[in-house]
């Protein structure tokens, strides 16, 4: 008889995913999870919010926060907010279309506690540019990931693959090529705008999600991961982060996804954030401008 396999106990948070924004530079038209584009705004959080949240999750012994969006760069307070969480001793991923690099961005992303991780879609410029919605944006993160391979910043890139016939292998060969070392491929999840109208579903999910980590979205609504954010699991607006992990709420949410041990990893927080839980790639959970 085969027996599903049993959801690890509750895990103390490692990793914080902080979703800064539904703003983004980019108009991905068939699989932007958090449906974020050009014309919308930071959320209900204000920068004493995500201080105070970054401040929490350092003190329930996180390890690392990961900056998103949307386009976390485009926040006003973003370069802020990277430092208050190196200060309170955390390790920090941006998540960044790297569509456009600030000079004072490129410093801060040269310390050594901060990684980068972005979306690449393909090779062929055309393509690429067709899937983010914005023309240019294939030369412009091309260039963007050579600089900081060329900095010496660790990037890892993670590659969704649409389908019908996306050039996903040559993609990924053309990213190693450059230098980068972590490369990852996960296919379209049906959260957001690749629901296509569909109430999104668990089946969607890798199976890991809130075990040792959590999300918490522009609005202050806290989820098991950013795919997940159609399963709330409380706000973290008006209460503490402890507080909200150790409801009954959170604990029913994170319950209701079956657990799958050897689910393909969705990004972008399981890959290609390799502190989470991609399962031969790195670990699990528990191992660790405005314009």
């Amino acid at each position: 008889m085969t027996t599903a396999p049993e959801a690890p106990a509750t895990t103390p948070l490692r990793f914080l995913s902080l979703e800064l924004t539904n703003r983004c530079n980019l108009a991905c038209p068939s699989h932007c999870y958090a449906q974020a584009g050009p014309t919308r705004g930071h959320g209900q959080m204000t920068t004493g919010d995500w201080r105070r949240v970054i401040t929490e999750a350092a003190t329930l012994g996180a390890a690392t926060v990961q900056m998103i969006g949307g386009e976390p760069s485009l926040r006003p307070d973003f370069t802020g907010l990277v430092e208050h969480a190196l200060e309170a001793g955390l390790r920090v991923r941006v998540y960044t279309n790297l569509l456009r690099v600030r000079a004072a961005h490129w410093t801060l992303y040269e310390h050594p506690r901060v990684d980068l991780a972005t979306s690449y879609y393909s090779d062929n410029p055309a393509e690429h540019d067709r899937i983010t919605g914005r023309p240019g944006s294939h030369a412009a993160t091309w260039d963007n990931v050579a600089e900081a391979v060329r900095r010496g910043i660790k990037v890892t890139v993670g590659i969704v693959d649409l389908g019908g016939g996306q050039r996903v292998a040559q993609a990924r060969a053309e990213m190693e090529a450059l230098g980068v070392h972590d490369v990852h491929v996960d296919r379209v999840r049906a959260v957001g705008h690749a629901a296509a109208g569909r109430l999104p579903t668990t089946s969607a999910l890798c199976g890991r999600c809130g075990h040792g980590k959590a999300a918490i979205l522009p609005d202050g609504t806290i989820a098991p991961c950013e795919l997940a954010r159609f399963l709330p699991g409380g706000s973290v607006k008006n209460a503490t982060l402890a507080s909200v992990l150790a409801s009954d709420r959170w604990a029913r949410v994170t319950t209701s996804i079956p657990y799958r041990a050897e689910g393909e990893p969705c990004g972008p927080d399981c890959s290609p954030n390799k502190d989470t839980c991609g399962p031969g790639k790195g670990g699990t959970a528990d191992d660790e401008e405005e314009d």
